[in-house]
């Protein structure tokens, strides 16, 4: 069977083409010999669950692995402490029988204390008993224990399961002090970071909170897919397709949209092999794995409704903190200063929408950067109807044989612009400027291009739009006007920008607050560059 690129549950060597997570496993290999007890907390579709499968195969030579799945155990299991102790008992039972079924290990002694057990099993039953049982259990057991549980996002806010934790916690902390038998290593794994959970000590007045997990080691592992792990992802499709690419090209491409989110570096791959292998444009393999194949296949991926970009906006309603940080880190052009303890910071962080790079936070990747942006401009269109529909008004004379017209586009923003908003304050047009100019831009490249914003110029007086449009790229800088001396230093930048990008054009939209100013569009030549800039 030929292998493929998958974007649902867990990835198998044998049947999907795959990154080499063999040195991450060792890391976490480690962990476990050490006797840790962690949670690897991702965001959604990041790689967690085949992390915990590729570990369990690594350890079952030293030790029991049991992996539970807190999906399956459902709400009820969750009512009270006899509950959850009947419902964990039992797919721990089931995990058991697994074990014995496949021939890894000889667990029989274990299966008839767990029957034994619920079938004792009372309403009065309680949460120490449990733990008391399965300190025997892992007494008894043929080699130490090692307890994995996949998606505890699904209890992380019932009371059962912090004290759950808090079980475990103790347990672990009699065997430093005296030795006590348990699990060698308990593993955790969800979105929500389960170490930074608060319990209630003391009655509600009191305020006083302490976390169930402090005893939890940090993951520092990174799970995100480096250029070269791409790359070699990437060598494995052609010497089983036999495709020629330029593969140090395209996994550069991957790397630099995606910022090695494995998801999203699979979804492309997949959709490059699946999807635009079958337009017309593209006739062969080779003309898909190319530039124009990649933007085409992310053109896709913005436009789709996948369970990934619904489960990251549904984050963004849920928390007004943090969608009012996001839409403060795109529009205004603010330098957020990163702080781990800041919540709005921290969600963000843990829902793999930003990152932290040189202690300030800026958008995760390129994807999710334009995600965002089309999710906030989707949301205050009414806010600039007039601009937008003057935009799909002229959206005609926009592309000449099949080209775009940026030089026409900056004509016609200006000359809307200014007759929509001319008796608007400074404040305004600061604020608003940029983000206007945006939903202008949307409706003349929807359904063809895309943009994105160059996070390396992404400051208060300055962003740079980079519009990909039929294979062709232009950047665009929108600007804030601070003077003749300042604006000559950013047509320089600009200028040596352009050649990181190979291109011999650029455009620049400066919005000016100087009441003299002379609104318009000219062009410049500077070197061997040439410089298109309006004036707003």
């Amino acid at each position: 069977m030929k292998k493929y690129f998958n974007i649902t549950g867990l990835c198998v060597p044998e049947k999907h083409y795959m990154v080499d997570i063999r040195e991450r496993v060792a890391q976490v290999r480690d962990m476990v010999v050490r006797g840790d007890y962690f949670t690897i907390n991702r965001a959604r579709q990041y790689g967690k669950t085949t992390m915990l499968n590729a570990l369990a195969h690594e350890l079952k030579r030293d030790y029991l692995v049991l992996s539970l799945d807190f999906q399956a155990l459902g709400d009820e299991a969750f009512t009270n402490e006899y509950a959850f102790s009947r419902s964990f008992s039992t797919v721990l039972l089931n995990e058991l029988a697994y074990v014995q079924e496949t021939k890894i290990l000889d667990v029989k002694e274990l299966m008839v204390l767990l029957e034994k057990l619920l079938q004792s099993l009372t309403e009065s039953f309680n949460l120490t008993d449990l733990f008391i049982s399965l300190q025997a259990f892992c007494k008894k057991s043929p080699k130490p224990i090692v307890l994995m549980i996949d998606e505890v996002d699904s209890a992380t806010n019932n009371q059962v399961f912090l004290d759950f934790l808090a079980q475990l916690r103790k347990y672990y902390l009699d065997r430093e002090k005296r030795g006590a038998a348990t699990f060698q290593s308990v593993i955790l794994a969800g979105v929500y970071d389960v170490k930074n959970m608060k319990r209630k000590l003391r009655p509600e007045d009191m305020q006083k909170t302490n976390s169930p997990w402090n005893i939890a080691a940090d993951f520092d592992v990174d799970l995100n897919f480096s250029k070269k792990d791409i790359e070699i992802l990437l060598c494995s499709y052609v010497q089983d397709c036999g495709v020629k690419m330029d593969v140090d090209l395209m996994s550069g491409l991957l790397h630099e949209y995606t910022g090695g989110y494995p998801f999203l570096v699979s979804k492309l791959c997949k959709l490059l092999d699946e999807t635009v292998s079958r337009m017309e444009a593209f006739g062969d393999k080779e003309s898909v794995w190319t530039k124009n194949g990649f933007l085409a296949a992310v053109k896709m991926l913005l436009s789709e409704k996948n369970t990934l970009f619904e489960s990251l906006i549904d984050k963004v309603e849920l928390y007004p903190d943090l969608k009012q940080m996001l839409s403060e880190l795109l529009f205004s052009g603010r330098i957020i200063e990163y702080h781990a303890l800041t919540p709005s910071i921290d969600l963000a962080m843990m829902f793999g929408l930003v990152k932290n790079s040189d202690n300030t936070v800026v958008p995760a990747n390129r994807i999710f950067d334009t995600l965002l942006y089309n999710y906030f401009l989707s949301r205050q269109e009414m806010e600039g109807k007039e601009i937008s529909c003057a935009a799909q008004y002229d959206k005609n004379q926009y592309v000449v044989n099949g080209h775009l017209d940026v030089c026409r586009v900056l004509e016609k923003f200006v000359e809307h612009f200014h007759e929509l908003y001319h008796d608007q304050d400074d404040t305004f047009v600061e604020e608003s400027g940029r983000k206007f100019f945006l939903l202008y831009l949307r409706p003349i490249i929807n359904g063809v291009g895309n943009y994105y914003i160059e996070a390396r110029t992404r400051d208060l007086g300055r962003t740079d739009v980079i519009v990909d449009y039929r294979g062709e790229q232009f950047v665009i800088e929108l600007k804030i006007w601070r003077g003749d001396q300042y604006n000559k230093r950013g047509e320089q930048q600009l200028m040596d920008y352009l050649d990181s990008y190979r291109q011999r054009k650029g455009y620049m939209l400066s919005f000016c607050f100087n009441k003299n100013k002379k609104i318009g569009v000219h062009e410049i030549t500077i070197g061997d560059k040439v410089l298109i800039e309006a004036v707003v």
